[in-house]
């Protein structure tokens, strides 16, 4: 029996543009859009800043590495592709394949290499497709484990999604995907505690996944020796992260049956994927309060999702990290202020806000289903308002013509020119015709 590992790298090895279902093709032109329209729109938040100084301290400036998305400077490849991860992931916005963020690692890579490297763009798209569905499956088959054991889904999974990305763009063959995929899976990682504590570490983590996928298939490609049961044995990748052994013939079933990239989804508000629901009841019940005052709020969720790090926060606040995860900062916004932008999320001193967010009880509840929610509002006149959502992913999975909206939406409120998002487009759809230095140049206008 073939291991995971092998069973991945033939997968992604024989991955060609001319096999793939339609549709999964036009879900992965539009992630592309959506992704780097979302990392067009982020460049007022701190973690770019942030992590474009550390590869320019560390790396230097050079004129024959890769561009720094929205600063326009060239670095080190793999500085550049540090600092364009923490861009992408800086709204928190980006897609998300069940509890990852899949193509906020997996594009910086991409773009970082193809600029470098100038390796021809008709492997691009089914380098983007191998990096969804490797990650996205690993993530099905382990996350709820591994989140109970304190791991976040996006740099554990991460990793290996850029490493098969990585390892298909350089046209590896099978062999060398596996081992590509088994080098990452041996550096992994990423804590839930930053979110916790409401601390940046976790802005980063795309980066430093991205950085270690590249580099798995990197070496890949010098020829090492890696082990042919890293995720299913005994010490492999399962057994350590979520305690659970699996199936690993059952797993590599899914292969081009169940695509990951189905499961990917867009977010309306830049905050985290699990409030995405909340904030949208708490909408439908501020045009029912009719501007009355508010006592106290119940919010009901799926326990997985008031289980993750700071869910369940009610501040004080001092970083957008502690509340686009908060529930009760999140519902409390969206009852007082309307729905959320990624300036009012800053505002960590708004009083009414926060004196809300303070009598919002979170409780976890079984029959609530994921991505939904119920909630219970006592106004001061007595009055008692109700209202319950349920959501799936489908309808978090917005048509093309519905995620260009969205994405120009976002330009608007940063200030940015709607032909930028033009250029964007043009190299999503056109591909593997698309201009890299036309879409490089759109973070410039």
């Amino acid at each position: 029996m073939a291991s995971l590992t092998r069973s991945l790298g033939e997968f992604v090895a024989g991955l060609v543009q001319d096999r793939v279902p339609d549709d999964i093709l036009a879900k992965a032109r539009t992630c592309l859009f959506y992704n780097l329209g979302v990392a067009r729109g982020s460049n007022m938040t701190p973690y770019a800043a942030s992590a474009r100084n550390a590869s320019i301290a560390l790396h230097g400036l050079d004129a024959n590495g890769a561009t720094m998305l929205g600063d326009g400077r060239k670095t080190a490849l793999l500085g550049a592709v540090f600092a364009n991860a923490a861009l992408f992931h800086g709204r928190t916005q980006d897609d998300t394949c069940g509890a990852a963020h899949i193509g906020a690692m997996v594009i910086p890579a991409l773009v970082a290499l193809a600029e470098v490297k100038r390796w021809p763009l008709a492997h691009f798209l089914p380098a983007l497709i191998a990096g969804y569905e490797v990650g996205g499956l690993l993530e099905a088959v382990g996350s709820a484990g591994s989140t109970v054991e304190g791991f976040r889904a996006s740099p554990l999974y991460g990793s290996m999604a850029v490493a098969a990305a990585s390892a298909h763009f350089m046209q590896l063959p099978a062999a060398k995907v596996d081992a590509a995929i088994a080098n990452a899976a041996s550096v992994t990682g990423g804590l839930l505690q930053p979110i916790e504590d409401g601390t940046e570490e976790w802005r980063f983590q795309l980066g430093f996944a991205a950085v270690n996928g590249v580099m798995a298939a990197s070496l890949t490609a010098q020829g090492n020796l890696t082990s042919p049961l890293a995720l299913e044995g005994s010490r492999g990748l399962f057994q350590v992260f979520t305690k659970r052994g699996i199936d690993s013939s059952h797993v590599a079933a899914r292969l081009g049956q169940d695509w990951a990239l189905r499961r990917v989804t867009f977010k309306p508000f830049p905050v985290c994927a699990f409030n995405q629901t909340p904030i949208s009841a708490a909408l439908r019940l501020r045009e029912m309060i009719a501007g009355r005052n508010v006592d106290r709020v119940e919010v009901r969720m799926n326990p997985y999702e008031t289980g993750y790090a700071g869910m369940d926060a009610r501040g004080p606040f001092t970083t957008i990290a502690g509340t686009l995860m908060s529930v009760p900062f999140c519902v409390s916004h969206a009852l007082l202020r309307g729905a959320p932008t990624i300036h009012s999320m800053l505002e960590f001193d708004d009083a009414a806000v926060n004196a809300l967010a303070s009598r919002i009880e979170l409780q976890g509840d079984p029959s609530v289903g994921r991505l939904s929610c119920a909630i219970v509002l006592e106004l001061e006149d007595g009055a008692v308002l109700r209202d319950e959502m349920a959501r799936t992913p489908n309808d978090y999975d917005f048509s093309a013509a519905q995620v260009e909206e969205l994405v120009r939406s976002m330009g608007e409120e940063a200030n940015v020119r709607q032909a930028a998002y033009d250029s964007i487009a043009a190299f999503a759809r056109e591909l593997p015709h698309g201009d890299i230095e036309s879409m490089l140049k759109a973070f410039s206008n």
